[in-house]
């Protein structure tokens, strides 16, 4: 599976899978963008590794009205959530193998883990409170 590209059409599939407690990994990123053109055939390989969680790319651009408010300092910027937990909000480097490394390790902690980190510092209480893309999504209806 590759992974699906945010559209006004499919924010409800997204959704639904938040909502059953999967696993998004989101990619923020800009049509304009480069780096970003070039690290998609790596974000869609790391989507086929994983076919347990949705990989979802989205266009700040062309989202607006999803990700407006969201911190997006540098591209690319990954987005992981189980439920409604947010695990990770951050640029990463446009390396498959960073992230790899970061999807694994926080999808081999369970909710109670997840729970646990989310609360763990102001950043990751903030990610909870802004960053949270079922709350985003549902925001945009």
């Amino acid at each position: 599976m590759h992974s699906l590209t945010l559209e006004s059409d499919n924010r409800d599939r997204v959704a639904a899978v938040l909502g059953e407690g999967g696993w998004i990994v989101a990619c923020l990123c800009a049509a304009w963008c480069g780096t970003c053109s070039s690290w998609r055939a790596a974000f869609d390989a790391l989507a086929a590794r994983h076919p347990d969680k949705t990989f979802v790319w989205i266009d700040i651009e062309d989202q607006a009205a999803v990700v407006g408010e969201l911190d997006v300092d540098n591209f690319p910027t990954l987005l992981l959530q189980r439920g409604d937990t947010v695990a990770f909000f951050g640029t990463t480097l446009p390396d498959a193998h960073v992230a790899e490394r970061l999807i694994q390790s926080q999808a081999g902690a369970d909710a109670a883990e997840l729970a646990r980190l989310a609360a763990s510092s102001a950043e990751r209480r903030g990610w909870q409170r802004e960053c949270n893309l079922r709350t985003l999504l549902a925001d945009a209806a």
